[in-house]
Parts: C-alpha cells; structure tokens; sequence
C-alpha cells in the first residue's frame, strides 16, 4: 500500500532512504523473472526404519474418559460451591429448600433422565420391530 510506512530490514541503506534491493540466494527458489531449473530435488534417503504407529485401545479410551469425567466433576463442584444461596423448590409435593447450585444440578439430572428414559423406550420399541420383521422373513423363506 502506498501509505505505509518503510521499515528498516537488514541490508537496508539508511543514507539512500530507501531500502536496498534483495540479493537472490543460491537456495532461493526460481523468481519471476528466473527460468525454472527442474523439479526439486528429492529429500535424501533415510537409513533409519520405519516408525511403529500404536493403535488405540479401550485402556487409552477409558483412561482419556475417566480424566473428562474428573474435569466435569470439578467443574460441577465448582458451579455449586458458587451458587450457594438457599432456594425453595417445589418437588412433587415437597418444598426444601436447597443451595442454588444443588437445585440446578438436580434439575438437570432430572431431565438427563427423562431423556434417558425416552431414548430406552425407543430402542425397545425398534428391537421389538426387527424381531417381528425377523421373523417374518425367517417365515417367508421356508415357503
């Protein structure tokens, strides 16, 4: 842009006020204006063996599932050791009065399973489906 300021580089002549034109290096690649010398050189062979690659394991899962759980926790610990002023909740009749954060998270609990609770009616239902249509169709084959 024609706005900015020069700002020194190496090389540059501070006499003259403008910088000085780049030298081209024997390691540079072709410029705009240079003829192109062929492909690049393939990187030297190594005498090394090839690397092992380590698949991942159930212990690996477990173990990176367990680590989330305890950052969640501590979290959890956290939201409710802030939210502790008492509240009334009315629960199915009963009126306690719990810390803030204590509420919430039995709140959320609470619709964790009843999500839960829908889910699991829905995979019986599909279970009971593919063991009617599995066997009509073991019924159908043996026409």
């Amino acid at each position: 842009m024609t706005g900015d300021p020069a700002y020194a580089r190496p090389g540059d002549d501070p006499a003259a006020g403008r910088p000085a034109s780049p030298a081209p290096t024997a390691d540079a690649g072709p410029g705009p204006y240079q003829a192109d010398s062929g492909p690049p050189a393939a990187p030297p062979a190594s005498s090394l063996p090839p690397q092992h690659t380590l698949d991942r394991t159930r212990t690996g899962g477990l173990w990176v599932a367990a680590i989330s759980a305890v950052v969640v926790i501590l979290l959890l610990l956290i939201f409710i050791l802030q939210n502790g002023e008492q509240v009334e909740v009315a629960l199915f009749g009963a009126n306690p009065n719990l810390p803030l954060g204590v509420a919430l998270l039995l709140a959320a609990v609470l619709g964790a399973l009843t999500v839960a609770l829908i889910g699991a009616a829905r995979v019986i239902q599909l279970r009971h489906v593919a063991k009617r249509h599995r066997a009509e169709d073991s019924t159908g084959r043996d026409r």
